[in-house]
């Protein structure tokens, strides 16, 4: 088990270079934003900027802080990201526009590559102790405070192949679970 703290994540341009994320994990190891596997990051949204194009991605957002969006879907669909942890999944090839409901907003993104993998995020909610099941590959801890084996972990980190955690009360945490494709061959994923 390893933990990943806010402050070490770097922060990088986003794939069209309109905004800035913070990369939390990739597969496989080094791969880039046209050859990952799956791929979990925070974005910083401050602007009206449409999200970058991914084809053949599956996507999973979940608000984090501030007051949230309006996305629109290929100009027809409309979906208000505006509560907090409450993961919305849409095809990584959508054209998204966003309109800002109040300033700048922070998010969490899972990505994964269709038809190799299957994943999806799990929000986890405190009090409690909570075990995992071997398909969760990374905690991340949206808001409170808690224990990974015997350690604290607080908002904002990360917690890598958590057999377990305790979560103190009030504290939300996205679990990200990931599956081999039902359609495509079984490949490693961690």
């Amino acid at each position: 088990m390893t933990i990943l703290r806010f402050d070490d994540l770097k922060a990088v341009p986003w794939k069209n270079g309109l905004g800035i994320t913070r990369e939390i994990a990739v597969f496989p190891n080094g791969a880039g934003m046209d050859d990952f596997l799956w791929r979990a990051s925070i974005a910083d949204v401050d602007t009206a900027s449409p999200f970058s194009v991914f084809p053949g991605i599956d996507r999973t957002i979940v608000l984090l802080e501030g007051d949230g969006f309006t996305m629109t879907l290929d100009g027809e669909r409309e979906h208000a990201l505006t509560e907090p942890c409450v993961p919305f999944a849409f095809a990584g090839e959508a054209r998204v526009e966003v309109r800002l409901a109040n300033g700048a907003t922070r998010d969490f993104n899972l990505m994964v590559r269709r038809g190799e993998a299957e994943g999806d995020i799990l929000v986890l909610r405190g009090p409690g102790t909570i075990d995992l099941d071997a398909d969760i590959v990374l905690v991340y801890v949206a808001h409170g405070e808690g224990r990974a084996n015997d350690r604290p972990i607080a908002s904002g980190d990360t917690v890598f192949q958590p057999q377990g955690i305790e979560l103190g009360e009030g504290t939300v945490a996205l679990a990200i679970r990931l599956r081999p494709s039902r359609t495509g061959s079984a490949p490693t994923l961690r």
